[in-house]
This record gives structure tokens, sequence and C-alpha cells, in this order.
């Protein structure tokens, strides 16, 4: 028998019970399905956390001070000492606090950010009407601001509020721009801020020291090695302290990020392929089943001279076609699924094809696997057996 005559045997014994056939499927449907789900909002929650990462400025390293006693910060010509170190391409030191902005009668509660005109290079945070921080601005301390998209629709609504003054925690300051829209990474709303001159905001949060400095590096292969001079320079200006102080490395945080979200794939994968396990084991009792009911009709084609594996591969096939098309059917679903998840939900989800692909493989394959059995049972039929069979 060749393989074109198996497959349609294959078909016409599935065909000879509908209904039976689409139960038996459904395990191997539910499975593929709850599979590219579950592995789409992994890879989509991944995709969404890189961006974030990405969006705060590239090559960036992050110091925070965490310092006891007199050494608590650093102070401006610190940061200006770790500009002027090999491979750097720009330092934005940023002094932080809160505050409640106010415009006519509306009012919020914002994080306030010193900043010079250095931050919107090296946390990639351009404005989108309006200008940015200038040298000037910080050199003569003026009472200027820039808002958070958020700020905006808060304060002004559909008003444009460059050039027009709001109180910030009752001070008189101008709004000299607009800063673009940036969402939220690691929970914190990015738009939900408004940024001045570091030197007015030390003086405003009466705090003259820095704890937060971003640090770029030229390119990626340089932020090791700056990485290395910032560390350096920081334990010999805190003492040898080693706890004075927190680097963090953008490329280290992307690298651990990619790894927990491979992790969590795998995972979510894992728990999901057990209902196509479940689903394999319910093509193998049907396919019990069925050579129950076909036993004459083994008889009649070993007695006409059908060999052992003829039969094996006919029930073979007939397994494999009906966990393939279930898992055709389960991508179909699982698209449907994901597709409407991001829809109503408004979760990122990311489908690929090799996990598509991967899906298809593993269905036949568990359908192949659990149908041996079936096969190997009915290959072994005696003719005689089997034609005296009732």
């Amino acid at each position: 028998m060749n393989f074109k005559m198996a497959i349609k045997l294959a078909f016409k014994g599935i065909a000879g019970n509908k209904m039976r056939t689409f139960l038996t499927m459904l395990g191997v449907i539910i499975g593929v399905s709850a599979v590219i789900i579950l592995v789409s909002i992994a890879q989509g929650t991944s995709e969404d956390i890189t961006e974030s990462i990405e969006s705060m400025g590239t090559n960036l390293i992050s110091v925070i001070v965490t310092g006891r006693g007199a050494d608590t910060y650093l102070n401006y010509q610190d940061v200006q000492s770790i500009a002027g170190n090999y491979g750097v391409a720009g330092v934005a030191p940023v002094v932080s606090g809160n505050a409640t902005v106010k415009y006519d009668n509306n009012t919020m509660d914002i994080t306030l950010e010193g900043v010079d005109e250095n931050y919107q290079a090296v946390r990639n945070h351009h404005v989108q009407s309006g200008r940015f921080i200038s040298p000037l601005d910080v050199e003569y301390r003026q009472k200027v601001v820039l808002l958070g998209t958020e700020v905006v629709k808060e304060i002004f609504g559909l008003q444009n509020p460059v050039g027009r003054y709001i109180q910030v925690n009752g001070l008189k300051f101008k709004v000299i721009g607009v800063l673009e829209e940036k969402g939220s990474t690691m929970g914190r709303n990015n738009d939900e801020k408004i940024l001045m001159p570091i030197t007015t905001a030390q003086r405003f949060l009466k705090s003259a020291g820095i704890r937060n400095v971003y640090i770029q590096a030229e390119s990626p292969e340089l932020v090791n090695a700056v990485y290395a001079q910032v560390d350096s320079y920081l334990l010999k200006r805190f003492k040898n302290d080693e706890d004075a102080y927190r680097i963090f490395n953008q490329t280290e945080m992307l690298s651990t990020i990619s790894e927990v979200t491979q992790s969590m794939s795998l995972m979510l994968g894992g728990i999901a392929a057990i209902s196509l396990l479940v689903g394999g084991i319910g093509i193998m009792n049907i396919m019990l089943v069925s050579v129950t009911e076909r036993t004459r009709e083994i008889g009649i084609r070993k007695a006409i001279g059908a060999k052992r594996r003829d039969i094996l591969t006919q029930f073979l096939i007939e397994s494999a076609v009906i966990s393939g098309i279930g898992g055709i059917l389960g991508i179909c679903f699982g698209l449907a699924g994901s597709a409407a998840l991001s829809f109503v939900i408004g979760i990122n989800t990311k489908t690929t094809f090799s996990i598509l692909l991967l899906s298809l493989v593993f269905s036949v394959l568990v359908g192949m696997f659990f149908g041996m059995y079936p096969a190997n049972k009915a290959s072994k039929l005696k003719p005689v057996d089997a034609l005296r069979f009732e």
C-alpha cells in the first residue's frame, strides 16, 4: 500500500465518525491554542519591557548614591569629573522630589526632576513643543519648567501650556516646553513629571547633593570600560565604601530580563503543553476503540495480502492526521485568542512563526506517539482471529 492510499484510508476512517473525531481533536486544539496564547503573552511582555528600558537611553549606565553620614551624595564637580572619562558621551545628573503643580483651579501631584541640558540626549527624552533646558537656565537658576504629557492633560486640558505660568508648591514658574510621551517604565509613569534646571531644583528642594547620575557610553563596546572607570572613581570618592553607591548597566539589565522572559516562556509553554499530552491520551483511547470496531476489516485486509507495516502505517497516519488537523485548528484559535486579548485587555502579544511551527510539529508528534500503541496492536492481529471477531 502506497502513502497516498494510506492518506485516503485515514481520511475515510476519520470521516466515518465526525463527532467522535472532533471530540478527539478537542484536546489537541485546546493544547495548541493555550501554548500559542501563553507564549505570545510572555514574548509580548518581554518586548514591552525591553522597549521601555531602551527608551530610557542607549548604552546607559545608572548610578544611585546611597552613602551614609557626610558622604550621602555627589556634587556637580564630581559629575563633571565623570564626564571627562574616556568613552563617556554624556552625563546627566538628576535631583528629584515630589511637588504639587497648579494652574487656575486645576492641581496635580507630580514628580519633580532637576536636570541640565545633557538630560535629553542621555535619557533620550526630547520635547514635542517648546524648547529644552539650556546651559543659561542652569547657570542663572531660571524658574522655568517642562511638563510631561499627563501633567498637560490634567491641568491644561486642550490648551497650549508653552509660555504660560504655573505654580509649583506655590512658586511661579514659566512653562518653556512639553516633553515627548514616554509611557511607563518599571511601573513608573514617565509622563507624570516636570523638569526644571538642576540648580533651581536644588534650591527649590533644599538639596545641594546629587544622588542620581545617568551616564551614556559612546558605543555598546565601551559600556564595560566606562562602567569600570565610574566604579573606580566612586570607590575612591567614597573611601572604598562599596555600599555607598550602586551602578546599573543597561546591557546587563536587558540580558537579565531576556533570560527571565525566556524562562517564563518555557514555563508557560510547558504548562500549556500538558493539555496537549492529555489530548494525546484521548487520541490513543479513540484509536483503540477504532481498532476494536475495525477488527474484521483488518482481518480481511490481511487475508488478501496486506502486510503488518501497511496496517501500522494506516493507523499511524490516521493518528497523525487527527492531531495535525487539531494542531491547525489550535493555531487558528490561538492566533484569534491572542488578537482578542490584545484588543480587549490592551496587553501586547507577539506570535512568531517558529512558535506556530513548533506547536504544529509537537501536536503531530504527540498524535503519532500515542497512536503507536493502537497501531501496533492492530498490525499484530492474526487474520483468522480478526475474521472470527464479533
